[in-house]
């Protein structure tokens, strides 16, 4: 239950961070912005992916990864 409070809960930073550095209004709730935020850490995670599993704590280079997926998200849902 922990798990999907942590994974909520980082979807929102991530999506916010998103929406905030993207030029231009992007009109969504708060729950497409945790949507957005969750596909974008996917996608960054899926791209970034070695071989490596399991580390813990909280890396810099993966929160800014996950908010450059979101912010490729944004890009491409507005210009289809």
């Amino acid at each position: 239950m922990f798990k999907l409070i942590s994974i909520i809960f980082s979807g929102l930073i991530v999506g916010l961070a998103a929406r905030f550095l993207y030029p231009g209004p992007v009109p969504m709730g708060l729950g497409r912005t945790i949507l957005l935020g969750i596909a974008g850490s996917l996608i960054a995670g899926l791209a970034a992916s070695s071989g490596r599993s399991g580390r813990d704590g909280i890396d810099r280079a993966g929160c800014l990864a996950s908010v450059l997926g979101a912010l490729v998200l944004i890009f491409i849902g507005r210009h289809l």
